[in-house]
């Protein structure tokens, strides 16, 4: 494994940030080569050159610079960790890592993170979109703080999380206006048939969907599969299908697609969670986005 030096990295920050060796050694009270070969070890390390000569004074070179943003990024956190552990105010907003499966609808995800935008505290949320099993195994590694989702971690799984149930809702299907009308009077038995814009089977709610048609002997046409569920969604308001979404969203998706919902599938239902690495969760963030789903989006 490869380490790096972050003594190196101090002198090269602090020769970079002051603007030459000279007043680096003002401040790092140190001598003009101890720091000239510091530099000249983080170099050589790295194989890059990091300054370049500009008449009788030191320029960043292009990995120079993407260097230093790296160093100050480091030693800033440096300094916010010092802060934190002594109990000092740091100043900095809270961060949240949350990690988005690729299968969540986004209009939902929307709704889970307003909360955590209006913690009193203020926070800085960092999204991370990927499939599940790579959310968890970073979820596993700490590299993100929370995953939202919308199956549960999976029983057995190597990973030491738990699963929180945000909320649930039933799944209702959507259309034109037009193709609305023409469904909704003999609705569900119309869906035989019916042009349908569907998600991939790969997702919990394909599987639903396929279960609920099978229970209810439909067999509607399929015209796309969509990974995606905003593109299953701009293709219904183009009139090209019928397509499901959650009921917990529905003025949201018939305002911004103008399209009317056709029906609910009964029994059908749609689940929604976060998966922490906290049995009871803490983060003041996380609690917000369970607590307000639990409270007004997902409430019965």
């Amino acid at each position: 494994m490869e380490w790096l030096n972050y003594h190196h990295l101090h002198y090269f920050w602090i020769t970079a940030r002051e603007g030459g060796i000279t007043r680096a050694s003002a401040a790092l009270n140190l001598s003009h080569p101890t720091i000239s070969g510091q530099i000249r070890m983080l170099e050589r390390a790295l194989g890059e050159k990091l300054f370049k000569k500009r008449g009788r004074g030191l320029e960043l070179t292009e990995m120079g610079r993407v260097v230093y943003r790296f160093a100050d990024e480091i030693f800033s956190l440096g300094r916010e960790l010092l802060d934190t552990v002594r109990g000092r105010p740091t100043g900095q907003p809270l961060r949240l890592v949350v990690g988005i499966a690729d299968v969540m609808p986004k209009l939902v995800v929307r709704r889970l993170l307003e909360p955590a935008l209006r913690v009193d505290s203020g926070v800085r949320i960092v999204c991370r979109e990927d499939k599940a099993d790579d959310l968890f195994a970073a979820l596993a590694a700490f590299e993100v703080d929370v995953v939202l989702t919308d199956a549960p971690l999976p029983s057995g799984s190597a990973v030491r999380a738990f699963n929180h149930l945000i909320g649930e809702c039933d799944v209702g299907l959507f259309a034109t206006a037009s193709l609305a009308r023409k469904l909704r009077p003999k609705f569900p038995q119309s869906i035989d048939g019916a042009p349908m814009l569907l998600p991939t089977d790969n997702t919990q709610l394909r599987r639903t969907l396929d279960h609920w048609f099978d229970a209810h002997a439909l067999r509607p046409r399929i015209v796309a599969e969509c990974e995606d569920s905003a593109l299953l969604k701009v293709l219904g308001q183009d009139g090209y299908g019928v397509f499901p979404a959650p009921l917990a969203i529905a003025d949201t998706v018939k305002s911004m697609f103008e399209v009317q919902l056709v029906g609910r599938l009964s029994g059908a239902r749609e689940r929604f969670f976060a998966i922490s690495p906290e049995k009871r969760l803490k983060n003041p963030a996380v609690v917000a986005i369970c607590d307000r789903a639990r409270e007004s989006l997902f409430k019965s």
